[in-house]
């Protein structure tokens, strides 16, 4: 598979098969013409333009007087979600199912919301509301406490760091196995051959369309993972198959998503050639943030991480940011943002490349400058998408920034204060 593109990885998590890497970002509105739209309470046009404190407010400006509007019930829930804000979440998720018990979004928010908050029992109704029915198998099988953390910190060298990073971690107490890990993908992935040495059985089963295809996706809890220094136990874990029973993908033994680091303290070291996973304590936190300024970090649709940047001197933007995966790109311009900021762009050679399983065509284009934080790149390869929807998450999405950008950094996320840490 030619994994140019979006960055997407490989085939393991149905999440991931289904929607790929669509990191998503957004030109803000700044200054009076902000002021004027949160006036007039133009709550939508705020959200999508990445405003989301100023569209959290004027949704709750339309409820006090039309407490019944299930719109912004449930975009004053996302805007929560968004930053992890989880009494935010429920409270205007649950007031937007009470106010109407179809709405598909608003059940998917709900079960998204207690997901993180590892209240998987309560997220399984909301799963099986949208039809989810293996979501809702799985999160049913995982007993007591998922992601129980052991040790303070985990280290783990990168074993290669092309064409996409590669760490060796253990499963349920074996030998090393090497995996890769991808923001732009959700859960823990293995391969079926590592799941068998493992012991696991699948506790649910679904068979998905997949690149022109169908692959069988299977869900199960891993007893323990361990890297470095670090275990969790009682994690939920997929792995997928060919309907032939073989591997979908072989290039890795697994792959680490975003569900296992929104649980801890991470760190993906480029510039030391390590991936850092520490127990999220404040005293961690000023840690490994010592000295360097925090940007903001807002999670969308379970698994898709966002931040401020510029591309082209658009100004500051709130960004797709992807860690892992693969690709030659340093970000990926969707939409007609190419155009628009008169970036570079070579039309005349169409790269031909497989973005959410479907295939599709990019051109290489060249920014004159891309950033985020002290992050900086001048004429850089990367790619446009212009057939990619600016929208897919609700907010505008000019740009995403992907592995090769990062490498003479190293990122924190800090998933409790919701916070970026760029240090170069």
């Amino acid at each position: 598979m030619d994994r140019r593109g979006e960055g997407e990885t490989s085939g393991w998590s149905r999440r991931s098969l289904l929607r790929g890497a669509a990191a998503v970002a957004v030109a803000p509105l700044l200054g009076e013409a902000a002021t004027a739209l949160a006036a007039a309470g133009d709550a939508d046009a705020l959200f999508k333009a990445g405003r989301f404190e100023e569209a959290g407010r004027a949704y709750e400006e339309i409820l006090k007087t039309d407490p019944t509007n299930v719109h912004a019930a449930r975009q004053r829930g996302y805007v929560g979600l968004l930053a992890n804000k989880f009494t935010d979440a429920e409270t205007y998720l649950k007031r937007a199912v009470e106010l109407a018990p179809g709405d598909r979004t608003a059940h998917e928010f709900l079960a998204d919301c207690y997901l993180r908050q590892d209240k998987l029992a309560l997220s399984v109704p909301h799963w099986r509301a949208i039809g989810e029915e293996a979501y809702a198998k799985w999160f049913t099988a995982v007993r007591g406490e998922p992601y129980q953390i052991h040790g303070d910190i985990g280290r783990a060298e990168f074993v290669k760091m092309d064409p996409m990073p590669q760490v060796e971690a253990s499963v349920n107490g074996g030998p090393p196995k090497k995996l890769t890990f991808y923001t732009g993908a959700p859960s823990l992935s293995l391969t079926s051959t590592v799941a068998k040495e493992a012991g696991l059985s699948a506790v649910a089963s679904e068979k998905i369309d997949f690149e022109g295809g169908h692959v069988w996706a299977h869900y199960g809890v891993l007893e323990s993972f361990r890297l470095g220094g670090l275990e969790l136990r009682n994690v939920p874990v997929g792995w997928s198959t060919t309907e032939a029973g073989e591997d979908v993908d072989t290039d890795n033994d697994g792959l680490i998503g975003t569900w296992v680091f929104y649980h801890l303290l991470t760190t993906f070291d480029y510039a030391n050639r390590a991936l850092i996973l520490r127990r999220p304590t404040p005293e961690a936190v000023r840690t490994a943030s010592a000295g360097v300024k925090p940007l903001p970090l807002w999670l969308a649709a379970d698994h898709y991480l966002h931040s401020l940047g510029s591309i082209a001197g658009s100004g500051t933007q709130v960004v797709g940011t992807n860690f892992g995966g693969g690709g030659e790109m340093a970000a990926v311009v969707f939409g007609d943002t190419a155009e628009r900021l008169r970036i570079r762009t070579d039309h005349g050679r169409p790269l031909e490349t497989s973005a959410h399983s479907t295939p599709t065509v990019v051109y290489p284009c060249y920014p004159k400058e891309i950033r985020v934080g002290s992050a900086v790149a001048k004429d850089i390869y990367c790619e446009n998408h212009p057939t990619a929807s600016i929208d897919g998450l609700g907010f505008d999405a000019p740009a995403a920034f992907f592995h090769c950008f990062w490498k003479p950094c190293a990122v924190t996320l800090d998933f409790t204060g919701m916070n970026l840490y760029v240090r170069t």
